[in-house]
């Protein structure tokens, strides 16, 4: 099979340019992980919000990202074909969100529901200013190369600067919790100090990218028109379906992270260190499954990934009840390495769907489905704490503002336990069969498009 001549030509990109593309995911990565870590705990025993109202206040934003989301990555499509570039929506997205974020932990009022209401108009404007960076800052690697090695390449530098972004939420935001003193005070540092970090590494990824030549087109279709077009690529829609799916379990354990340090460790202190278990092996572990995925094949070290990942998420549910931090954060470090896979396959899989589906369909248009693959990932994302706060409230969780101490009933100490590992092995379990569906797929399109004794891409 011959290579195609822009391939050819095609110079490496610079590590300059590979970190300017992957900064913007430390500021995705803090907003992804930080709501579904802090927000419903700060909800409920900062706030005093009872559980399953709170759990509403994190879906329902949800609701509206599904509808905002692609129609901003068809608005972006179109601005690429009249600019060339991406950068306006991005830039956009990039000043409002760091305000936005830092009132969503600031709410100015003592009483729990009008509280609550705050922060879910907070959230609702912050979840649409970030989708007016991600959309169009996920569709880059689309563009970013005509090489594919180079677009992996970006995408392994991407995934490391996302997990840096998850671990300063996940391992700073608590810290700076408690310097401030806990509470509303020390939320309200936190989410001021956060913002400026995502004002940071979003703007600088605004800026650093707008080299990148955005060609889609050749026509700039209306919103039905470009979901028209994407409705016959069921690859890229069997892919998001398995990451949603997979997205929602780790978001329920994120969830779930800060109840069983407060309640099953006794420190809510160990939050953090829970969270750097988590994440922290993504650093080593990108690396190793990217060489993996080249020798192997990308689609089986992604299943390899998540039944390792089921398994594991099942096997955390008694090392959690017998209540020590030695076995936890261990346990907890190697679902960081599955979690890993769980992020790089998927994500340097869904570029390569959305260049092949040119051929299928005759008309380019990246941001229509990276808006598509944002919404359900968010969605994703928000559900998983909604799904932990319902374990909450059928398990009789009680609620309590931050000067009230609660002794939580055996129930619920059973309850946030299999929240945090059973609940999210049924959801790694349940992508089986869409990620099994995929590879069908991919396969078939492989059988259809080479010759018979050519390797699979996949």
């Amino acid at each position: 099979m011959s290579v195609p001549v822009e391939e050819l030509d095609a110079a490496p990109l610079s590590r300059s340019r590979l970190l300017s593309f992957g900064v913007g995911s430390v500021g995705t990565g803090v907003f992804s992980a930080l709501p579904g870590l802090l927000l419903l705990y700060y909800l409920t025993d900062v706030l005093g919000v009872v559980a399953w109202f709170a759990g509403l206040v994190l879906v329902l934003p949800k609701f509206w990202d599904v509808i905002i989301s692609p129609v901003i990555g068809t608005a972006s499509d179109r601005e690429a074909v009249r600019t060339g570039g991406r950068s306006r929506l991005m830039l956009t997205g990039a000043l409002l969100l760091p305000v936005l974020f830092a009132a969503m932990f600031s709410a100015p009022t003592s009483t729990p529901i009008a509280s609550a209401l705050w922060v879910l108009l907070a959230f609702v404007l912050a979840t649409t200013a970030f989708s007016f960076f991600q959309v169009p800052y996920i569709a880059l690697p689309t563009e970013i190369s005509p090489r594919q090695d180079q677009r992996a390449r970006a995408m392994s530098w991407r995934v490391i600067c996302l997990t840096l972004g998850i671990l300063a939420a996940g391992g700073l935001a608590p810290a700076v919790v408690e310097l401030g003193g806990g509470g509303r005070a020390g939320h309200t540092l936190m989410g001021v100090t956060i913002g400026a970090v995502l004002l940071l590494a979003m703007g600088a990824a605004t800026l650093g990218n707008r080299w990148i030549p955005s060609r889609p087109g050749p026509n700039p279709l209306g919103v039905i028109a470009a979901f028209r077009a994407a409705a016959g690529n069921k690859a890229f829609f069997l892919l998001s379906a398995t990451f949603s799916v997979q997205s929602l379990g780790i978001a329920v354990m994120l969830a779930g992270a800060p109840y069983i340090a407060s309640y099953r460790l006794d420190d809510y202190g160990l939050t953090s260190v829970m969270f750097v278990c988590l994440v922290g092996p993504s650093l080593v572990a990108v690396p190793a499954w990217a060489t993996a995925a080249r020798r192997f094949g990308i689609t089986r070290c992604f299943l390899i990934a998540t039944v390792g990942m089921t398994i594991t998420a099942a096997v955390f549910f008694p090392i959690v009840n017998s209540e020590s931090v030695p076995a936890i954060l261990g346990v907890a470090g190697l679902v960081g390495i599955f979690y890993t896979a769980l992020q790089l396959l998927p994500l340097s899989l869904m570029p390569e769907t959305v260049r092949d589906d040119v051929q299928r369909s005759g008309q380019a248009q990246p941001a229509t489905f990276t808006g598509l693959w944002s919404s359900a990932e968010t969605t994703a994302m928000a559900l998983g704490p909604g799904a932990f706060s319902l374990v909450l409230t059928l398990s009789a969780f009680q609620s309590s503002d931050v000067q009230t101490t609660v002794a939580q009933p055996a129930g619920a100490l059973l309850g946030m336990s299999a929240g945090f590992t059973l609940l999210p092995a049924a959801l790694f379990l349940g992508s089986l069969p869409l990620l099994l569906a995929f590879r069908r797929v991919l396969y078939r399109q492989a059988a259809a498009q080479r010759p018979p004794r050519e390797s699979e891409h996949a």
